[in-house]
């Protein structure tokens, strides 16, 4: 089984910070329940925990993570309060919830350009990480030309873009768009909202590597540069997805990964009218 003992990985960002590239995704894990899984994860070795208002945890995650600032913590702005101020409020909301003072990065969780608030919210993260509430700032599902705009009138590269990624939707054009300007890609669903671990192809490779299969997917995402947050509530497989850091793909591997990218594989809705009417 080709492994190699490493540090945990870190993703430079334009800002000079460093973050955790493997991370730990809480979308769907009731807040009763986040505060013990969160713990868990930590244990087991994460050093990245990704939040948001919308997930309805945010109080549990902060439980979880407690007073510990070794742990990178992200949360993100909804749709419904994007604008200058609202932003603000609802920021103040996530830190009195998770009890913090401060978070590491702080993201605008989808573009919704229809309602065209994206840059006045974009300028208050701006200034929230100008007050030192906010380590990083970035955004989420944006696309090229959004970040573009946010450029072009506010002068700030976004440190981040968590957007969907994972083998059979790979965004290369995103991806190759954020590299270009110094963003980290984040990749949300990384793991194909588990739909893939049963690709034969993806199971060919884990057998031949001896691993789970969510190890070689993560490990495609890391020797892409990218930053996976897979999601899970079961002990097991958050260590199976750490192991991810341990495994080595070579070439042929990757390649065979590369050649699944499918026209039809997005499982999430679309950045360019998603949230338009809420």
């Amino acid at each position: 089984m080709p492994q190699v003992q490493t540090a945990y990985p870190t993703a430079i960002l334009n800002d000079g910070r460093e973050m955790p590239q493997l991370g730990f995704g809480t979308n769907d894990i009731d807040n009763e329940k986040a505060e013990e899984i969160v713990k868990e994860a930590i244990a087991r070795g994460y050093r990245l925990v990704d939040t948001a208002s919308m997930y309805g945890n945010e109080e549990g995650v902060g439980k979880g993570v407690g007073t510990r600032h070794d742990i990178f913590l992200t949360t993100k702005i909804w749709n419904d309060r994007q604008g200058h101020a609202e932003a603000k409020t609802a920021f103040r909301e996530s830190l009195a919830k998770m009890g913090r003072d401060e978070v590491d990065l702080l993201l605008i969780h989808w573009p919704c350009p229809g309602k065209d608030l994206y840059v006045d919210t974009w300028k208050a993260l701006i200034e929230l990480r100008d007050d030192g509430r906010v380590k990083s700032i970035g955004v989420s599902n944006f696309m090229p030309e959004h970040i573009d705009r946010l450029i072009a009138e506010t002068g700030v590269t976004p440190a981040v873009n968590q957007i969907q990624v994972h083998p059979m939707w790979q965004q290369r054009k995103v991806r190759e768009y954020n590299r270009d300007k110094g963003i980290v890609t984040q990749s949300w669903s990384p793991l194909g909202s588990g739909q893939l671990m049963n690709h034969p192809v993806l199971k060919e490779i884990a057998a031949e590597l001896d691993v789970p299969v969510a190890s070689v997917i993560l490990r495609w995402h890391l020797q892409h540069g990218l930053s996976p947050i897979p999601k899970t509530a079961t002990p097991e497989r958050m260590s199976d997805n750490l192991d991810a850091m341990t495994v080595v793909l070579n070439r042929d591997n990757m390649a065979r990964i590369d050649a699944l990218d499918h026209p039809q594989g997005m499982l999430g809705p679309d950045p360019m009218t998603f949230g338009d009417d809420a």
